[in-house]
């Protein structure tokens, strides 16, 4: 017999998550989708319309905005909630996840207000439990198709990674294992501020030699950073870290390439972000690592100009110049 996992959330990637574990077929899934309508529309049509059209959801998948009957049962919690609206979300449902349920994460982001990982959000509003962080390359739109990728399941408790890692292992989706959480964490969260840059790039025209050397140098800021908050620096030339950032940097659904790549071609932040019908968490994740950065001492020249764009203190070409006039040093130092 197999076990419950109930996804909380209703966007791509928590249609995918279902998606990949109805392939196992005594797996019994169900979604909590806040939205009475929004649910009934996914049930009825067995289609996320909005974010994966084309895209069937099985039947076998039972979709509610009934928090109590969704979670009825589970032994996995499945946390897909973008990280803007974590803490909010589970707040309101707090009630009916009790129990010592693990959690499995796939958000990818820090709180702003608080500087908190995922994690840290989810046993601070749940109470201490066991949380496995999903986390790599998987864009949703490929998962959703069964097209194959491979990501880690990281966790402190290596059991409960293995568990998840044999929960959602497919045909089409190999997981590894991982121990270092905060890494797995925090590269899913600081790749999206590189994306910005890389989409920047492209708006601005620059070409293949500049992505390159900014996502190189990303990778750098992104394992000094980890290093100082306790991850391990293996963690970010992995999947989580170095593989997540490429596809972030170089894919067409990338929201947060997308979103630099607009401002490179001089749109307004408001305009885009109104435009999009997704969260592209690197928007309020860059001023959140910033603020990391700066109370530990530590310089992150990316990062500090990617919000100096985003908040409209300087422009996309001053930025690249900016970096590129940098006092020159030896490049391992």
């Amino acid at each position: 017999m197999g076990t419950k996992a109930t996804i909380l959330g209703s966007g791509a990637m928590a249609t995918a998550c279902a998606i990949l574990l109805a392939e196992h077929p005594d797996q019994e899934v169900s979604m909590w989708v806040r939205n009475p309508e929004h649910a009934k529309a996914m049930a009825g049509s067995r289609e996320n319309a909005r974010l994966l059209r084309g895209v069937p959801i099985p039947a076998s998948i039972q979709i509610s905005s009934d928090i109590s009957a969704a979670v009825d049962g589970a032994e996995f919690l499945v946390v897909a909630i973008p990280s803007k609206y974590l803490r909010k979300s589970l707040e309101q449902i707090a009630p009916q996840l009790t129990g010592h349920r693990p959690v499995i994460s796939v958000v990818k982001g820090i709180e702003i207000d608080t500087l908190l990982r995922p994690s840290q959000i989810i046993n601070e509003v749940l109470g201490e439990r066991a949380v496995v962080a999903l986390s790599g390359p998987s864009h949703a739109e490929e998962i959703a198709r069964r097209l194959p990728a491979s990501v880690v399941a990281a966790s402190g408790d290596i059991a409960l990674a293995k568990k998840v890692q044999a929960l959602f292992t497919t045909d089409r989706f190999r997981i590894y294992t991982n121990s270092d959480l905060i890494g797995v964490e925090l590269a899913g969260a600081l790749k999206n501020v590189i994306g910005i840059a890389a989409g920047i790039c492209d708006g601005l025209g620059y070409g293949d030699n500049a992505k390159s050397a900014l996502m190189t140098r990303g990778i750098v800021e992104m394992s000094r950073f980890g290093e100082v908050l306790g991850a391990e620096q293996s963690t970010f030339s992995g999947l989580a870290g170095i593989g997540d950032l490429i596809t972030t940097c170089i894919s067409k659904h990338g929201r947060n390439r997308l979103v630099g790549e607009r401002l490179g071609r001089g749109e307004k932040l408001t305009d885009i972000l109104q435009s999009m019908d997704s969260v592209a968490e690197g928007v309020n994740t860059a001023h959140a690592v910033l603020e990391l950065a700066t109370g530990k001492g530590l310089e992150m020249p990316i990062t500090a100009e990617i919000c100096a764009v985003l908040n409209g203190q300087r422009s996309p070409e001053k930025a690249t110049q900016s970096l590129m006039q940098r006092p020159l040093k030896d490049e391992t130092s």
